[in-house]
Protein backbone atom coordinates (compact mmCIF):
# COMPACT_ATOMS: atom_id res chain seq x y z
CA UNK A 1 0.00 0.00 0.00
CA UNK A 2 1.45 3.23 -0.85
CA UNK A 3 -0.35 5.98 1.14
CA UNK A 4 0.19 9.40 1.60
CA UNK A 5 1.37 11.21 -1.70
CA UNK A 6 -0.43 13.49 -4.20
CA UNK A 7 -1.77 11.10 -6.39
CA UNK A 8 -2.47 11.76 -10.21
CA UNK A 9 -5.45 10.00 -11.27
CA UNK A 10 -7.38 10.60 -15.03
CA UNK A 11 -10.00 12.41 -12.92
CA UNK A 12 -7.59 14.92 -11.21
CA UNK A 13 -4.52 15.21 -7.76
CA UNK A 14 -5.80 13.40 -4.99
CA UNK A 15 -3.70 14.89 -1.63
CA UNK A 16 -3.17 11.83 0.61
CA UNK A 17 -3.80 9.35 -1.87
CA UNK A 18 -3.69 5.85 -1.51
CA UNK A 19 -2.56 3.39 -3.96
CA UNK A 20 -2.91 -1.02 -3.39
CA UNK A 21 -0.65 -3.09 -5.06
CA UNK A 22 -1.14 -6.75 -5.47
CA UNK A 23 0.77 -8.65 -7.59
CA UNK A 24 1.57 -7.03 -10.66
CA UNK A 25 -1.71 -5.02 -10.64
CA UNK A 26 -3.45 -1.99 -8.87
CA UNK A 27 -5.81 -3.51 -6.72
CA UNK A 28 -7.49 0.03 -5.51
CA UNK A 29 -6.95 3.43 -5.88
CA UNK A 30 -8.36 5.66 -3.62
CA UNK A 31 -8.76 8.91 -1.17
CA UNK A 32 -7.15 8.46 2.42
CA UNK A 33 -9.53 9.14 5.07
CA UNK A 34 -9.16 12.53 7.14
CA UNK A 35 -7.83 12.19 9.96
CA UNK A 36 -6.39 14.47 12.96
CA UNK A 37 -3.23 13.33 13.61
CA UNK A 38 -0.91 11.19 11.00
CA UNK A 39 -1.25 7.32 12.13
CA UNK A 40 2.19 5.26 12.96
CA UNK A 41 3.32 2.68 11.19
CA UNK A 42 1.18 -0.13 12.99
CA UNK A 43 -1.85 1.96 12.78
CA UNK A 44 -1.46 2.54 9.49
CA UNK A 45 -1.23 -1.27 8.78
CA UNK A 46 -4.13 -1.83 10.81
CA UNK A 47 -6.02 0.17 8.49
CA UNK A 48 -4.92 -1.31 5.64
CA UNK A 49 -6.39 -4.39 6.93
CA UNK A 50 -9.95 -4.34 5.17
CA UNK A 51 -8.13 -3.47 1.52
CA UNK A 52 -5.34 -5.77 1.32
CA UNK A 53 -4.38 -7.89 4.24
CA UNK A 54 -0.64 -7.74 5.53
CA UNK A 55 -0.22 -4.72 2.99
CA UNK A 56 3.39 -3.59 3.41
CA UNK A 57 2.58 -0.30 3.81
CA UNK A 58 5.13 2.82 2.36
CA UNK A 59 4.22 6.67 3.82
CA UNK A 60 5.07 8.68 0.36
CA UNK A 61 3.91 11.96 2.60
CA UNK A 62 5.29 14.49 0.77
CA UNK A 63 5.56 12.38 -2.40
CA UNK A 64 4.00 12.53 -5.91
CA UNK A 65 2.72 9.34 -7.36
CA UNK A 66 1.96 9.58 -11.08
CA UNK A 67 1.80 6.42 -13.51
CA UNK A 68 4.59 5.04 -15.33
CA UNK A 69 6.08 7.19 -18.50
CA UNK A 70 5.64 5.77 -21.76
CA UNK A 71 7.76 6.69 -24.30
CA UNK A 72 6.93 5.73 -28.03
CA UNK A 73 9.70 7.39 -29.52
CA UNK A 74 13.47 5.36 -28.82
CA UNK A 75 16.57 4.98 -30.43
CA UNK A 76 18.48 3.68 -27.32
CA UNK A 77 20.31 4.01 -23.78
CA UNK A 78 22.48 2.88 -21.95
CA UNK A 79 25.20 2.55 -24.64
CA UNK A 80 22.86 0.41 -26.72
CA UNK A 81 21.34 1.36 -30.04
CA UNK A 82 18.40 -0.40 -30.66
CA UNK A 83 19.04 -0.04 -34.71
CA UNK A 84 22.63 -2.05 -34.27
CA UNK A 85 22.78 -3.44 -30.73
CA UNK A 86 22.45 -7.19 -30.08
CA UNK A 87 19.51 -8.57 -27.82
CA UNK A 88 21.43 -8.41 -24.74
CA UNK A 89 22.47 -4.89 -25.29
CA UNK A 90 18.98 -3.90 -26.13
CA UNK A 91 17.76 -4.85 -23.43
CA UNK A 92 20.44 -2.88 -21.62
CA UNK A 93 18.49 0.40 -23.12
CA UNK A 94 15.85 -0.57 -22.14
CA UNK A 95 16.84 -0.91 -18.89
CA UNK A 96 18.45 2.17 -18.65
CA UNK A 97 14.89 4.06 -19.45
CA UNK A 98 13.05 1.94 -16.73
CA UNK A 99 15.42 3.41 -14.62
CA UNK A 100 14.56 7.03 -15.24
CA UNK A 101 10.33 6.01 -14.80
CA UNK A 102 9.14 4.44 -18.77
CA UNK A 103 8.09 1.55 -18.21
CA UNK A 104 6.72 1.24 -21.39
CA UNK A 105 8.53 1.65 -24.60
CA UNK A 106 8.65 1.66 -28.29
CA UNK A 107 11.96 1.11 -29.91
CA UNK A 108 12.20 3.25 -32.99
CA UNK A 109 15.08 2.22 -35.85
CA UNK A 110 16.85 4.89 -37.72
CA UNK A 111 17.63 4.67 -41.71
CA UNK A 112 19.45 1.75 -42.32
CA UNK A 113 19.99 -0.72 -45.54
CA UNK A 114 16.51 -2.03 -46.34
CA UNK A 115 17.76 -6.18 -45.51
CA UNK A 116 19.47 -5.00 -42.44
CA UNK A 117 16.36 -3.17 -40.97
CA UNK A 118 14.20 -6.35 -42.17
CA UNK A 119 16.26 -7.96 -40.03
CA UNK A 120 16.54 -5.40 -37.09
CA UNK A 121 12.34 -6.24 -37.05
CA UNK A 122 12.57 -9.77 -36.45
CA UNK A 123 14.91 -9.21 -33.62
CA UNK A 124 12.98 -6.56 -32.03
CA UNK A 125 9.43 -8.18 -32.78
CA UNK A 126 10.94 -10.90 -30.67
CA UNK A 127 11.63 -8.88 -27.62
CA UNK A 128 8.39 -7.58 -28.19
CA UNK A 129 6.72 -11.04 -28.17
CA UNK A 130 8.35 -11.22 -24.67
CA UNK A 131 7.11 -8.14 -23.24
CA UNK A 132 10.02 -6.16 -23.31
CA UNK A 133 9.01 -2.82 -25.72
CA UNK A 134 5.41 -2.39 -26.89
CA UNK A 135 6.25 -2.09 -30.39
CA UNK A 136 8.65 -0.74 -33.21
CA UNK A 137 8.62 2.32 -34.59
CA UNK A 138 10.42 2.86 -38.16
CA UNK A 139 11.95 6.16 -38.47
CA UNK A 140 12.83 5.96 -41.99
CA UNK A 141 14.19 5.25 -44.83
CA UNK A 142 10.72 6.76 -46.43
CA UNK A 143 11.71 10.35 -45.29
CA UNK A 144 12.77 13.62 -46.84
CA UNK A 145 16.51 14.93 -47.88
CA UNK A 146 16.11 17.98 -47.57
CA UNK A 147 15.31 17.03 -44.04
CA UNK A 148 17.09 13.98 -42.90
CA UNK A 149 18.51 15.17 -40.09
CA UNK A 150 20.75 12.65 -38.78
CA UNK A 151 19.72 10.16 -41.78
CA UNK A 152 22.22 9.12 -43.86
CA UNK A 153 20.79 10.16 -47.35
CA UNK A 154 22.37 7.77 -49.37
CA UNK A 155 20.23 5.57 -47.94
CA UNK A 156 16.75 7.30 -47.96
CA UNK A 157 14.33 5.72 -50.71
CA UNK A 158 10.66 7.11 -51.75
CA UNK A 159 7.21 5.70 -49.26
CA UNK A 160 6.26 2.97 -52.26
CA UNK A 161 3.77 0.85 -50.78
CA UNK A 162 5.37 -1.89 -51.28
CA UNK A 163 8.33 -1.33 -49.77
CA UNK A 164 6.69 0.08 -47.18
CA UNK A 165 4.62 -3.36 -46.65
CA UNK A 166 8.03 -5.38 -46.44
CA UNK A 167 8.91 -3.36 -43.62
CA UNK A 168 5.90 -4.31 -41.45
CA UNK A 169 5.37 -7.56 -42.49
CA UNK A 170 9.10 -7.96 -41.39
CA UNK A 171 7.42 -6.54 -37.61
CA UNK A 172 5.17 -9.86 -37.49
CA UNK A 173 2.68 -7.77 -36.48
CA UNK A 174 4.65 -5.65 -33.84
CA UNK A 175 5.10 -2.65 -36.27
CA UNK A 176 3.48 0.57 -34.67
CA UNK A 177 4.60 3.50 -36.25
CA UNK A 178 6.15 4.96 -39.61
CA UNK A 179 7.78 8.21 -40.20
CA UNK A 180 7.14 9.16 -43.59
CA UNK A 181 8.05 11.78 -45.60
CA UNK A 182 3.77 12.22 -47.10
CA UNK A 183 4.35 14.36 -49.67
CA UNK A 184 6.86 12.26 -51.46
CA UNK A 185 5.81 9.79 -54.40
CA UNK A 186 3.87 6.71 -52.87
CA UNK A 187 3.53 9.00 -49.53
CA UNK A 188 -0.28 9.12 -49.05
CA UNK A 189 -0.80 5.61 -50.17
CA UNK A 190 1.26 4.55 -47.58
CA UNK A 191 -0.70 6.39 -44.99
CA UNK A 192 -3.55 4.48 -46.36
CA UNK A 193 -2.17 1.17 -46.36
CA UNK A 194 -0.24 1.51 -42.75
CA UNK A 195 -3.97 2.96 -41.59
CA UNK A 196 -5.29 -0.71 -43.30
CA UNK A 197 -2.52 -2.49 -41.52
CA UNK A 198 -3.24 -0.75 -37.81
CA UNK A 199 -0.09 1.03 -38.01
CA UNK A 200 0.26 4.44 -37.21
CA UNK A 201 1.21 7.09 -39.96
CA UNK A 202 3.28 10.04 -38.88
CA UNK A 203 4.33 12.93 -40.55
CA UNK A 204 8.10 13.76 -40.14
CA UNK A 205 11.53 14.58 -41.80
CA UNK A 206 9.25 16.31 -44.37
CA UNK A 207 9.15 19.03 -46.52
CA UNK A 208 5.44 19.57 -46.84
CA UNK A 209 3.02 22.30 -47.75
CA UNK A 210 0.21 23.46 -45.10
CA UNK A 211 -1.75 21.58 -47.86
CA UNK A 212 -0.43 18.56 -48.54
CA UNK A 213 0.07 17.51 -44.87
CA UNK A 214 -3.69 18.50 -44.40
CA UNK A 215 -4.43 15.98 -47.27
CA UNK A 216 -2.07 13.16 -45.53
CA UNK A 217 -3.95 13.75 -42.37
CA UNK A 218 -6.85 13.51 -44.15
CA UNK A 219 -5.55 9.80 -45.50
CA UNK A 220 -5.25 8.62 -41.74
CA UNK A 221 -2.10 10.22 -40.97
CA UNK A 222 -2.18 10.86 -36.88
CA UNK A 223 1.43 11.78 -35.57
CA UNK A 224 3.86 15.02 -35.86
CA UNK A 225 7.01 13.10 -35.82
CA UNK A 226 8.99 15.80 -33.31
CA UNK A 227 7.16 18.82 -34.08
CA UNK A 228 9.08 21.53 -35.20
CA UNK A 229 12.17 19.80 -35.85
CA UNK A 230 12.86 18.17 -39.36
CA UNK A 231 10.11 20.14 -40.62
CA UNK A 232 9.86 23.56 -42.60
CA UNK A 233 9.37 26.41 -39.55
CA UNK A 234 5.76 28.22 -39.03
CA UNK A 235 5.67 30.97 -41.97
CA UNK A 236 3.14 33.87 -42.15
CA UNK A 237 2.53 33.58 -45.58
CA UNK A 238 3.54 29.80 -46.23
CA UNK A 239 2.67 28.15 -42.58
CA UNK A 240 3.69 24.78 -43.58
CA UNK A 241 3.13 21.54 -41.72
CA UNK A 242 3.59 22.52 -38.41
CA UNK A 243 0.20 24.86 -38.61
CA UNK A 244 -1.39 21.83 -40.16
CA UNK A 245 -0.50 19.40 -37.20
CA UNK A 246 -0.95 21.83 -34.36
CA UNK A 247 -4.98 22.47 -35.47
CA UNK A 248 -5.76 19.22 -36.32
CA UNK A 249 -8.00 17.37 -33.39
CA UNK A 250 -7.02 13.86 -34.89
CA UNK A 251 -3.06 14.67 -34.70
CA UNK A 252 -0.95 13.71 -31.45
CA UNK A 253 1.76 15.90 -31.63
CA UNK A 254 5.46 14.77 -30.11
CA UNK A 255 7.66 17.20 -28.56
CA UNK A 256 11.12 16.40 -26.99
CA UNK A 257 11.51 18.44 -23.99
CA UNK A 258 15.45 18.82 -23.38
CA UNK A 259 16.02 22.40 -23.80
CA UNK A 260 17.90 21.84 -26.60
CA UNK A 261 15.25 20.67 -29.52
CA UNK A 262 12.62 23.39 -28.50
CA UNK A 263 12.69 26.84 -27.45
CA UNK A 264 9.97 27.39 -24.41
CA UNK A 265 8.28 29.28 -26.26
CA UNK A 266 7.15 26.75 -29.27
CA UNK A 267 7.18 24.79 -26.43
CA UNK A 268 4.17 26.35 -24.90
CA UNK A 269 2.83 27.73 -28.12
CA UNK A 270 2.19 23.60 -28.91
CA UNK A 271 0.51 23.10 -25.48
CA UNK A 272 -1.61 25.93 -26.23
CA UNK A 273 -3.17 24.96 -29.65
CA UNK A 274 -2.62 21.36 -29.90
CA UNK A 275 -4.31 21.34 -25.82
CA UNK A 276 -2.93 19.16 -22.79
CA UNK A 277 -4.71 16.26 -24.88
CA UNK A 278 -3.02 15.89 -28.13
CA UNK A 279 0.97 16.46 -26.63
CA UNK A 280 3.05 13.56 -25.78
CA UNK A 281 6.83 13.76 -24.78
CA UNK A 282 9.22 11.54 -26.47
CA UNK A 283 12.96 10.91 -26.00
CA UNK A 284 13.97 10.32 -29.02
CA UNK A 285 17.22 9.27 -27.35
CA UNK A 286 19.96 7.54 -28.89
CA UNK A 287 22.40 4.82 -27.70
CA UNK A 288 23.92 7.88 -25.29
CA UNK A 289 21.33 8.36 -22.78
CA UNK A 290 22.13 7.80 -19.67
CA UNK A 291 25.38 6.48 -20.67
CA UNK A 292 27.48 10.15 -21.20
CA UNK A 293 29.35 12.11 -23.83
CA UNK A 294 31.43 10.76 -26.31
CA UNK A 295 31.65 9.26 -29.76
CA UNK A 296 28.88 6.88 -31.03
CA UNK A 297 27.03 5.59 -34.04
CA UNK A 298 23.71 6.21 -35.22
CA UNK A 299 22.88 3.88 -37.57
CA UNK A 300 26.10 4.18 -40.53
CA UNK A 301 26.56 7.77 -39.24
CA UNK A 302 29.01 9.36 -36.30
CA UNK A 303 27.64 11.40 -33.68
CA UNK A 304 29.57 13.41 -31.33
CA UNK A 305 27.95 14.29 -28.01
CA UNK A 306 29.08 16.62 -25.84
CA UNK A 307 27.79 18.40 -22.77
CA UNK A 308 25.10 15.85 -22.96
CA UNK A 309 24.13 17.23 -26.89
CA UNK A 310 24.18 14.85 -29.71
CA UNK A 311 24.98 16.45 -33.14
CA UNK A 312 26.52 14.28 -36.06
CA UNK A 313 30.32 14.89 -36.91
CA UNK A 314 29.70 15.61 -40.15
CA UNK A 315 27.60 18.83 -40.26
CA UNK A 316 27.16 19.25 -37.25
CA UNK A 317 22.81 18.13 -37.29
CA UNK A 318 21.06 17.27 -34.10
CA UNK A 319 21.25 13.78 -33.66
CA UNK A 320 18.82 12.48 -31.41
CA UNK A 321 18.79 13.38 -27.79
CA UNK A 322 20.44 12.11 -24.07
CA UNK A 323 17.13 12.92 -22.72
CA UNK A 324 15.50 10.58 -20.22
CA UNK A 325 11.62 11.27 -19.98
CA UNK A 326 12.08 11.91 -15.86
CA UNK A 327 13.84 15.09 -16.69
CA UNK A 328 11.96 15.81 -19.49
CA UNK A 329 8.71 15.84 -16.53
CA UNK A 330 10.95 17.36 -14.55
CA UNK A 331 11.53 20.44 -16.75
CA UNK A 332 7.98 20.72 -18.09
CA UNK A 333 6.66 21.16 -14.62
CA UNK A 334 9.65 23.46 -13.16
CA UNK A 335 10.83 25.68 -15.73
CA UNK A 336 7.81 25.69 -18.42
CA UNK A 337 5.46 25.70 -15.16
CA UNK A 338 2.87 23.07 -17.22
CA UNK A 339 0.33 21.68 -15.48
CA UNK A 340 1.19 18.65 -13.20
CA UNK A 341 -2.20 17.16 -14.77
CA UNK A 342 -0.61 17.65 -18.63
CA UNK A 343 2.86 16.79 -18.31
CA UNK A 344 1.41 13.12 -16.95
CA UNK A 345 -0.92 13.14 -19.51
CA UNK A 346 2.07 13.80 -21.76
CA UNK A 347 4.15 10.93 -20.67
CA UNK A 348 1.63 8.39 -20.18
CA UNK A 349 -1.84 8.41 -20.65
CA UNK A 350 -1.34 10.17 -24.69
CA UNK A 351 0.93 8.17 -25.86
CA UNK A 352 -0.59 4.84 -24.45
CA UNK A 353 -4.07 5.72 -25.91
CA UNK A 354 -1.95 6.42 -29.38
CA UNK A 355 -0.84 2.72 -29.20
CA UNK A 356 -3.82 1.40 -28.40
CA UNK A 357 -2.48 -0.12 -24.13
CA UNK A 358 -4.34 2.58 -22.45
CA UNK A 359 -6.08 -0.41 -20.98
CA UNK A 360 -3.36 -1.33 -19.12
CA UNK A 361 -0.75 1.40 -18.48
CA UNK A 362 -1.32 4.98 -19.10
CA UNK A 363 -3.05 5.72 -15.76
CA UNK A 364 -3.41 4.52 -11.47
CA UNK A 365 -6.62 2.85 -12.35
CA UNK A 366 -7.61 -0.31 -10.83
CA UNK A 367 -7.34 -3.56 -12.52
CA UNK A 368 -3.72 -2.23 -14.75
CA UNK A 369 -0.51 -2.95 -14.97
CA UNK A 370 0.79 -1.67 -11.52
CA UNK A 371 3.36 0.71 -13.33
CA UNK A 372 4.16 3.68 -11.39
CA UNK A 373 6.58 6.17 -10.56
CA UNK A 374 7.36 8.07 -7.40
CA UNK A 375 8.56 12.08 -7.74
CA UNK A 376 9.94 13.88 -4.59
CA UNK A 377 8.14 17.21 -3.90
CA UNK A 378 10.86 18.94 -6.47
CA UNK A 379 9.81 16.52 -9.70
CA UNK A 380 12.77 14.54 -8.67
CA UNK A 381 12.50 10.98 -9.46
CA UNK A 382 12.76 8.67 -6.08
CA UNK A 383 10.79 5.07 -7.34
CA UNK A 384 9.25 3.18 -10.34
CA UNK A 385 7.55 0.33 -10.24
CA UNK A 386 6.59 -1.96 -13.64
CA UNK A 387 4.21 -4.93 -12.78
CA UNK A 388 4.43 -4.80 -8.98
CA UNK A 389 8.28 -5.19 -9.39
CA UNK A 390 10.10 -2.20 -7.70
CA UNK A 391 12.93 -1.28 -10.62
CA UNK A 392 14.19 1.57 -8.39
CA UNK A 393 13.29 0.93 -4.56
CA UNK A 394 12.41 3.79 -2.28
Amino acid sequence: MLSGARVVLPTGIVDGGRVVVEGSRIADVSERPDVSERPDASERADGAAGIAEGAQVIDLTGHWLVPGFVDMHNHGGGGASFTSGTADEILQGIQTHRLHGSTTLVASTVTVDMDFLAQRAGLLSELAEQGEIAGIHFEGPFISPCRKGAHSEALLRHPDPAEVRKVIDAARGHATMVTLATELPGGIDSVRLLVEHGVIAAIGHTDASYEQTAEAIDAGATVATHLFNAMPQLGHREPGPVAALLEDERVTVELINDGVHLHPASLELAFRHAGGSRVAFITDAMDAAGFGDGRYRLGPLEVEVSAGVARLVEGGSIAGSTLTLDRAFQRAVTVDRLPVEDVVAAVAANPARLLGVYDRVGSLDPGKDADLVVLDAQFALKGVMRRGEWVVAL
